[in-house]
């Protein structure tokens, strides 16, 4: 097990009109779960990737346990990778598949023997290990992808989008298996994945990544509580956060017109902005703001009502028990107003909370 220290790090590809990864500085301590997420093209792979050696680092500095790793083959940085497409021999065996890295390195038969066979199970492969990977499911090669880094016993495990081939009861059910295996571990892990569902159910903290840059770092629940930018707002939650044009004179936050009354005035805004308000924090209210229906999904436990109001676009998480109309009046419960600078983006100031009634027409 080993801390990971990345900094300064950019990636700048020959002939390319920009940067990969631009000026990454992250701290994983020893024994951290860190969830690389963002987009297609933000360089979640790409930092991954220069992480174990796969990719030259053009600028900045990576160490693994105090180490500098710039300038070490990926065989020689104590670290084992889980992709995505399994990377299993077909002519092998799964025990043969688990043991071919320790082989390689010369290890003792019997050390191999004992790590395999606790490999398999943890990973509930014993009745599998003679088989060979075409006799095997979706999940079952996966587990065999995940034994043989286990076998390997690394300073860090790096994951590529480990569970994007299967099937979304599947994804469900191995990213509990990753999780606990993790845990049980202790070893350092570094996950990407475009799956904002499966880096906030995973990760001890979340690096939300866009255009090569970092946006944030945080817990997942103090990212999907607080976030820095609308980017992050709009990429973390499902539904995304709503995010709608308004403007702030004082405690009053105008919308077309209509107004929301503020508890108090929020600091460092006056005029424009955007409100940002989770779907599940407005809720049908006797006065506040008229709210037209467009459409509803039905989710079971939660329906989703989508509409407008004063023709921008907002999304409400309500209970099946509450009756619909064409039009509703509708609030924000609690301190659920965030607000974010028009030009940059960024978050401004902490949550708000509109008074009792907190919608009044304009």
């Amino acid at each position: 097990m080993a801390s990971i220290d990345i900094t300064g790090v950019s990636k700048i590809y020959p002939g390319a009109a920009g940067r990969s990864v631009t000026g990454i500085d992250l701290t994983i301590a020893d024994g951290e779960f860190i969830v690389l997420v963002g987009p297609s093209g933000c360089g979640k792979s790409t930092l991954l990737r220069m992480v174990a050696g796969l990719e030259d680092i053009t600028e900045g500095e990576i160490r693994i346990a105090g180490r500098r790793v710039n300038d070490l083959e990926p065989a020689d940085r104590d670290i084992a990778m889980v992709f995505q497409n399994y990377a299993l021999y077909p002519h092998m065996t799964v025990r043969e598949n688990m043991a071919y890295g320790l082989k390689n390195r010369k290890t003792p038969r019997d050390v191999i023997e004992a790590r395999v066979a606790e490999a398999a199970r943890m990973l509930e492969l014993g009745p599998y290990l003679d088989r060979k990977p075409r006799a095997l499911s979706g999940g079952q090669r996966q587990r065999v992808a995940m034994g043989r880094a286990i076998v390997r016993q690394p300073a860090a495990f790096l994951f590529d989008e480990p569970l994007s081939n299967l099937d979304a009861k599947l994804r469900v059910s191995m990213r509990g298996e990753i999780r606990r295996l993790q845990k049980r571990l202790g070893t350092t892990s570094i996950y990407v994945t475009h799956d904002q569902l499966e880096a906030m159910t995973l990760a001890d903290r979340l690096v939300v990544l866009n255009g090569g840059r970092i946006e944030q770092v945080g817990t997942p629940l103090d990212i999907y509580h607080h976030p820095a930018s609308t980017f992050v707002a709009s990429f973390i939650g499902s539904p995304a956060m709503n995010l709608i044009d308004a403007e702030v004179t004082g405690n009053r936050v105008v919308i077309g017109d209509q107004a929301i009354t503020l508890a108090a005035p929020v600091q460092g805004i006056g005029g424009p902005a955007v409100l940002g308000i989770r779907a599940e924090d407005l809720h049908p209210a006797p006065s506040g703001l008229l709210f037209r229906v467009d459409l509803v999904e039905e989710l079971g436990a939660q329906r989703l009502v989508h509409g407008h109001v004063s023709g921008q676009g907002l999304t409400l998480a309500l209970s099946p028990a509450h009756p619909l109309s064409e039009t509703m009046t509708i609030a924000p419960a609690g301190p659920a107003l965030h607000f974010f600078d028009v030009g940059t983006g960024r978050r401004i100031g902490g949550t708000a909370a509109a008074r009792t009634g907190a919608g009044v027409m304009a």
